[in-house]
């Protein structure tokens, strides 16, 4: 206890710079991070350990998106719902926003920010009054403590399925990395890593382990920590050992031949300044979040040497996990692309206000229809494995890309693990790329 108490004075101490910051209450502080402090958030009809299905549906159909709400009632999936529980964030990051976010603003134009050294941005509750309040929580996801500093996926398992027959069409097997070379408050150094000579504020790094035709397949992006700057994207082709440098339009090609797009990864991956982004609202709706070692992992496969098992699968095609469900207050944002040849007209973003991970999002396409349900499942790290415990990170556990139009899914189960050693920033270069190629 003693030594962890150090730690987080010690991480305090690093994140106070000579400059003074003004800021926030207490008040908005509590508001934001601790927003069940009060008691659990309430929906008429909806209580924890009953079953969503089909005939009862419709009586609590305002604690659910449209496309969640469709699968249910077509008798696609059938929901759990748990406890709602604490998704605290670490502390050290509270700290950071407590001492940064009132010297934080808007700049002129859309995705520019000024005073942002770490933590949430904008911690205070957004307003339909404000026309930016969709950016100010676009950035609140974009600077979360999503994967903490650094984390991995490893090893990462993706499932491409057929809807209809249930058929699992190809398993492609990866190691995923995620690596923020500024607004750090957990893993030293922080609130930066030196040198960062091209100025960077996140990588992520992909590899693929299996199957062979695709082995070695890898993929780096580098985003910059000015927004209004195009991300550097790289892509390793095993079969012909070179890198490539990716286009703007392949981040919204099939990745891999899944049901993914790369502008998907996390929720969304992209720059803020890509979309427009319209806050609609805020609303108590059920998210999949949950504790991983409480599920019924029992019958499922990829049971590694340690005894971990990923989350299983079930409802129509095997498209979606077998989890508990959670009450969550939750804000409703809508991203449109600022390019007109991009292939979607819209994303609506349920995030969770807590942890400001995005656990729903729905694609539209461009004539307008719903297409794509985007289900990014999370555990509380107190609940996985040992080394994630004590981290404040809500942990991405089990995906499901559905393709509505095309009856069609893509499914991902994680072992996903908090530490900085996976990582190291030699990962994020493209000489890295070439090394592990060979």
């Amino acid at each position: 206890m003693l030594k962890k108490t150090l730690m987080t004075m010690a991480v305090s101490a690093a994140l106070v710079t000579s400059a003074h910051a003004a800021q926030v209450s207490d008040d908005v502080i509590k508001q934001s991070f601790f927003p069940y402090a009060a008691g659990a958030p309430s929906v008429n009809g909806v209580s924890a350990g009953m079953v969503i299905d089909q005939s009862n549906v419709d009586s609590v159909k305002d604690a659910l998106d449209p496309a969640m709400y469709r699968f249910v009632k077509n008798g696609d999936y059938s929901i759990k719902v748990g406890d709602t529980t604490d998704f605290a964030l670490h502390q050290s990051y509270i700290d950071a926003t407590r001492k940064y976010a009132g010297d934080t603003k808007l700049g002129a134009e859309p995705g520019a920010i000024e005073g942002s050294v770490a933590g949430r941005p904008f911690p205070q509750e957004p307003s339909m009054d404000d026309p930016r309040a969709g950016e100010k929580l676009a950035f609140n996801y974009k600077y979360g403590y999503n994967w903490g500093d650094s984390a991995a996926i490893y090893p990462f398992y993706w499932k491409y399925r057929d809807m209809k027959s249930g058929k699992v069409e190809r398993t492609v097997k990866f190691n995923f990395h995620f690596l923020n070379f500024t607004h750090r408050t957990q893993q030293e150094p922080y609130p930066a890593l030196t040198p960062n000579p091209s100025n960077l504020f996140r990588g992520i790094y992909v590899q693929v382990l299996e199957p062979f035709d695709v082995k070695n397949t890898q993929l780096l992006i580098q985003r910059f920590e000015d927004d209004l700057k195009r991300d550097n994207a790289y892509l390793y082709l095993g079969f012909q050992r070179r890198v490539r440098r990716l286009s703007t339009g392949q981040v919204t090609d099939a990745f891999l031949g899944s049901d993914v797009m790369i502008e998907d990864f996390e929720g969304y991956n992209g720059r803020i300044s890509d979309m427009q982004w319209n806050y609609k609202g805020t609303k108590n709706m059920l998210l999949p979040m949950y504790n991983h070692n409480d599920m019924d992992l029992d019958t499922e496969t990829h049971k590694d040497d340690e005894g971990y098992q990923v989350v299983k699968f079930g409802g129509t095609g095997g498209c979606f996990p077998d989890i508990t469900w959670q009450l969550r207050k939750v804000y409703v944002v809508e991203s449109k692309p600022v390019d007109a040849n991009h292939p979607i007209s819209k994303r609506e973003h349920y995030i969770d206000a807590q942890t400001f991970t995005i656990p729903r999002n729905i694609t539209y396409d461009r004539k307008g229809d719903m297409w794509k349900s985007w289900l990014i499942g999370q555990t509380h790290p107190d609940h996985h494995l040992p080394v994630n415990k004590g981290t404040g990170v809500s942990v991405d556990d089990s995906f499901s890309m559905v393709d509505i139009q095309a009856n069609h899914c893509t499914t991902g189960q994680f072992k996903g693990i908090v530490d900085p050693e996976l990582t190291p920033p030699s990962k994020m270069t493209v000489q890295n790329l070439r090394a592990s190629g060979r």
